[in-house]
């Protein structure tokens, strides 16, 4: 009897299944097949009580729709004490089907690997404080890494008493979800990890205070009601989605910066960001299959709409994580701020003048002080400003000659906010040609873009940037209007001049709706 207690208690943990009713697939089926879904997403958050976060919360659910992924992504929550990260990863995982997710408090350091085998494979690991697994990271960082965990370890043959070797194995691919207050996190499960930084702001806090108080009125009451339905909405749909294989037959054209090492992870990030866009609109596309020997494989395909809000999400998200790769020009003064636009003005001369791209084109001083007609001592203490944060690169010379140097910034000189350098602009992809994975069917839609980004509780960050603003600055965008013809030209015009009275924070689809 004891043995046959242990062997069940060794057995896989099988999940509870859910049976949908019609009416609740037809209503998940409608929520997917909504061409708004991303902005429905954030509008549904507002309704089950998240204050603000719009782009965290996004970021969140499809970090959870990741999952479905070979290699999902994971996500730390970081912030002071009170400042709400618990409750921004409860209304991300309370979305999620709960056969689909395991919460816990505290891990030890072996835990992990006495789980059972399957009990993890496809879903979320949630983790409601990084210090409650600090003796678990390394199995964690393991389990992210490799896919799965294995272990050797003794144990009694319960047959003839003698102590045998003894294999546990737990496998993946899981997607992690924790929170943290700590300012200094393990340096190697952080880079690992998508990090999510709460609004501790005034007007933040005044926000959340309000919507404290409105839920204890009567419309607070009905409130509740409704998100239950909205949740359980959500729940359904995401038990709809399969986990199909994602080609992006943009991949090759994409570009991300490099001058780190760790931006290999990085970039990986970026990817899986645009592949869990992918797989959340698979009902809005064609599931396509080749046979490759005799295995049929299905699969969908990544839009330029895809890529598009995974660019606008990792502005605003990895902008402000990436300490390599975030740039904010709030930390420039005028002076230095200036030069930085003049390097513009030369590169996008040189691009212009010799079909270059901008990390091909190289710059001396001389050449900036042609340009700029400072002297020698303010170019040298400007420039080495901008080389210290990393705005340009210098170049050893060859053969022990002088520096040169190259414009690595390429983000908007009017964004105060954090941006995300190295990135392709969308709008550049457009004009190129795709790569042979991509089918007959070359017509990408906007529609696929949510119609707005505006949550119930007031308007996104300005940060939340639309194409108009985009990641080139605009003397590339005077560039790619030189190549077009003149009724293009008109209609970027107005584009530019409409864009120009419009709030940081208008809804992605209003220009897609122009383009």
């Amino acid at each position: 009897m004891q043995d046959k207690a242990i062997q069940e208690a060794l057995q896989p943990k099988e999940p509870t299944g859910y049976t949908m009713e019609d009416t609740e697939r037809e209503q998940a089926l409608t929520l997917l097949k909504d061409n708004n879904l991303a902005g429905r997403i954030i509008e549904d958050f507002a309704k089950t009580g998240l204050v603000g976060e719009p782009s965290n919360a996004l970021m969140g659910y499809l970090a959870c729709v990741s999952r479905k992924l070979n290699m999902p992504l994971a996500i730390i929550v970081q912030s002071t004490s009170a400042a709400g990260k618990s409750a921004l990863m409860d209304a991300v995982l309370k979305l999620v089907p709960e056969e689909d997710r395991v919460h816990y408090s505290a891990m030890t350091g072996q835990s992990l690997f006495y789980l059972g085998e399957s009990d993890l494979k496809h879903k979320i690991l949630g983790i409601a404080e990084e210090e409650g697994v600090r003796q678990a990271a390394y199995a964690l960082k393991l389990l992210q890494s490799q896919g799965e965990l294995t272990i050797a370890s003794t144990g009694k043959d319960p047959e003839s008493g003698k102590l045998v070797t003894e294999e546990y194995r737990v496998e993946g691919p899981v997607m992690l979800f924790l929170t943290t207050t700590a300012i200094d996190i393990d340096e190697e499960l952080l880079n690992r990890c998508v990090v999510l930084s709460i609004n501790e702001s005034r007007e933040q806090t005044a926000a959340i205070q309000q919507r404290q108080r409105q839920a204890r009125t009567l419309s607070g009451l009905l409130a509740r009601n409704e998100s239950e339905h909205i949740i359980q909405q959500h729940q359904n749909a995401q038990r709809l989605l399969r986990p199909l294989a994602v080609v992006n037959p943009y991949a090759e054209q994409l570009a991300f910066a490099d001058s780190r090492t760790r931006t290999r992870r990085d970039h990986e990030k970026y990817l899986t960001l645009i592949d869990s866009i992918t797989l959340l609109y698979q009902y809005q596309r064609d599931i396509k299959t080749i046979d490759r020997d005799g295995q049929v494989i299905e699969y969908v395909e990544a839009t330029l709409d895809d890529i598009a809000l995974a660019n606008q999400l990792a502005h605003d998200i990895l902008g402000h994580s990436l300490d390599e790769l975030g740039h904010s020009l709030d930390e420039l003064q005028p002076p230095t701020r200036q030069l930085l636009q003049h390097l513009h003005t030369l590169v996008a001369n040189r691009i212009k003048a010799e079909n270059l791209r901008q990390n091909e084109v190289r710059f001396t001083r001389r050449d900036i002080r042609e340009v700029t007609g400072l002297s020698n001592s303010q170019v040298s203490i400007h420039l080495d400003r901008l080389v210290e944060l990393e705005y340009v690169y210098a170049h050893h010379g060859k053969n022990g000659q002088r520096y040169v140097y190259e414009l690595v910034f390429d983000g908007e000189l009017t964004n105060e906010q954090p941006q995300l350098i190295g990135l392709i602009d969308v709008e550049q992809l457009k004009k190129r040609p795709v790569t042979e994975t991509m089918t007959d069917n070359l017509t990408v839609s906007n529609g696929n873009l949510p119609h707005s980004f505006r949550a119930a509780s007031g308007n996104l960050p300005g940060s939340f940037r639309t194409p108009e603003t985009g990641t080139q600055p605009s003397t590339d965008k005077a560039l790619a209007e030189s190549d077009l013809t003149e009724p293009e030209n008109a209609l970027i015009r107005q584009k530019n001049n409409a864009a120009s009275h419009r709030s940081s924070s208008i809804p992605l689809a209003a220009s897609a709706e122009v383009q």
